[in-house]
């Protein structure tokens, strides 16, 4: 008698680990979806009444590149990967006045001054050659990435400008103090090495996290040879 119970309890508990496995499995398959989707294009009427290709994200993350003027046409971008390339200049994303997540990590700016976006949210400049703070002033800008550059200095992030930032990342710079610094909302400040993931980690991994002023952002394909809207 006692055998058949244990039986029947050990036969519950594999149907119950096998229910367990196969709702993870299904989670995992409908982030996988959503991921996809965020990259699709998406169609809508010109002005003309014609449908035609809408980019909302793109990546261009590890092509070698030294010359972005071509994402000066499309205006509607708002998810943008430009880490790993060669680029010392980003005043073609000043048209991109609809962008909420941008990431140009790894390649060879020394400024990371821009004309100011209005809906950007989070930024990533992680790895390149910048020295201060001059140009950022993007009003609604939350998540602040600038690990390994060369700042030694705080001065330059202002309240006046930046009076939404909540999450500052500055590891990998030569600062020895944060005085000067003023910026009020201000919750993480990461200046070491060792800290646990955190407000940057999850926006700068997820552009979903950003809240958009618009539609959701899917993507453009470099191939494509589609004249944008």
């Amino acid at each position: 008698m006692e055998d058949e119970e244990e039986r029947e309890e050990g036969q519950e508990k594999e149907e119950g680990e096998e229910k367990e496995e196969e709702e993870e499995e299904e989670k995992e398959k409908e982030k996988e979806k959503e991921e996809e989707e965020r990259w699709l294009p998406s169609y809508q009427k010109d002005g003309h009444g014609e449908i035609c290709e809408i980019f909302y994200s793109h990546s261009l993350s590890l092509r070698g590149l030294t010359d972005i003027s071509l994402l000066e046409h499309f205006i509607h971008l708002r998810y943008v990967d430009l880490s790993k390339n060669k680029l010392k200049d980003l005043a073609p994303l000043s048209s991109l006045t609809q962008l909420l997540w941008l990431k140009v990590d790894r390649n060879l700016l020394t400024s990371a001054s821009m004309q100011e976006l209005p809906y950007l949210q989070v930024i990533s400049f992680d790895r390149n050659r910048i020295v201060d703070f001059e140009g950022i002033t993007h009003p609604l800008l939350t998540n602040l990435s600038l690990k390994d550059n060369k700042i030694e200095t705080v001065l330059g992030l202002s309240h006046d400008h930046l009076f939404s930032l909540q999450v500052l990342e500055l590891r990998g710079n030569k600062m020895s103090t944060t005085a000067g610094l003023g910026i009020s909302k201000l919750k993480k400040l990461y200046l070491v090495r060792d800290h646990q993931p955190g407000e940057w980690d999850r926006a700068a991994a997820d552009p979903s996290t950003c809240s958009s002023h618009s539609t959701k952002g899917v993507a453009m394909n470099q191939e494509s040879q589609r004249s944008p809207c």
